[in-house]
């Protein structure tokens, strides 16, 4: 039995951030594990059902808005915890494991992610082991999922927001509708990220032009 872990929703303006533990024998995953990001929706969610139920143990942890724009946190200290977090669930002493390294340097993240599971563990970090270790990539694919289901679930409040991502035009065009009717930025938006600022901006540009 070993354990892998990975994470979705890092870059994007909009929403949490997930990360996902998968506990399980690697042969029991199902065939098709990966990279998320290759698989396409209606696939990852059929082989998040068949990880759960082929694993011994699964779990997710959120980071939430919040927590990513707390001035006294970075990203790299977000996904070390988001990691350690979602590990501490499927965590016990003696187990050992993969995380995909969230840091140029891998094992100095391993060291960290370690340092904060719940458990006494013994863990690697890799580069890409979402594509190259089965029980990483079946916790990338469980993290994606947890994701999406975020991101449909900002779909039904608000609209139409697309992925989330500041490269995304809807996404972008979501933030500045919403400016522009409310007068700032949405409760799911990353306030921390330059394309909220660039978004603000904007619209205090095109309100003095107004005059």
């Amino acid at each position: 039995m070993r354990m892998g872990a990975d994470e979705a929703g890092k870059g994007p303006v909009l929403g949490s951030m997930f990360a996902a533990a998968v506990c399980a024998a690697p042969d029991a995953l199902p065939d098709g594990v990966g990279d998320s990001k290759g698989i396409a929706p209606a696939k990852r969610e059929r082989l998040d059902e068949e990880i759960r139920a082929a694993a011994d143990a699964v779990a997710v942890a959120e980071i939430s808005v919040s927590r990513i724009d707390d001035p006294e946190t970075d990203m790299n200290t977000l996904t070390v915890a988001a990691h350690a977090e979602a590990l501490s669930g499927v965590a016990r002493d003696g187990l050992a494991g993969t995380v995909d390294a969230g840091d140029t340097d891998a094992e100095r993240f391993g060291r960290r992610v370690a340092d904060r599971v719940d458990a006494a563990v013994d863990l690697t970090a890799e580069h890409g082991a979402d594509e190259t270790d089965p029980l990483v990539g079946a916790a990338s694919i469980v993290a994606k999922v947890a994701r999406d289901g975020h991101v449909e679930a900002l779909a039904a409040t608000h609209g139409d927001v697309g992925s989330g991502y500041p490269s995304d035009p809807t996404t972008r065009g979501f933030l500045a509708d919403y400016v522009a009717e409310h007068g700032g930025l949405p409760d799911c938006a990353r306030a921390s990220w330059s394309t909220c600022d660039d978004v603000l901006a904007a619209a205090r540009q095109s309100t003095l032009g107004e005059f």
